[in-house]
């Protein structure tokens, strides 16, 4: 899972990289970016978390990150600044890495 959303983190790079050089496209550019590499920085945060509460707090941060980016993503295609298959599957890893931090959540707080 590190690897993975370090992955997720360097093709959102690639992706803000190569947004239209227009101010709107460029604005929500850096808030993909921003949210997008947090996944994979919290991430590596959750691998060290302390205790089970610090673990699940710092999962719930990954979980928030994961949903803003894909928020960002869609208001790209939403306001045709970007395709929709050009995207479709970087969004379907944020769906994927949000269901799995989403179920270690639930998992680690009934244990």
């Amino acid at each position: 899972m590190r690897a993975r959303t370090k992955t997720y983190a360097s093709r959102i790079v690639k992706l803000c990289f190569a947004l239209p050089n227009n101010w709107i496209a460029q604005t929500l550019g850096r808030q993909l970016l921003r949210s997008g590499t947090s996944v994979g920085a919290n991430y590596r945060a959750v691998c060290r978390a302390k205790s089970n509460s610090d673990f699940i707090n710092k999962l719930r941060i990954v979980e928030e990150e994961c949903d803003e980016s894909l928020f960002w993503m869609e208001l790209l295609v939403d306001n045709l600044l970007v395709k929709p298959s050009r995207l479709s599957d970087l969004m379907k890893e944020a769906d994927e890495i949000l269901a799995i931090v989403v179920a270690s959540a639930k998992t680690a707080r009934t244990s």
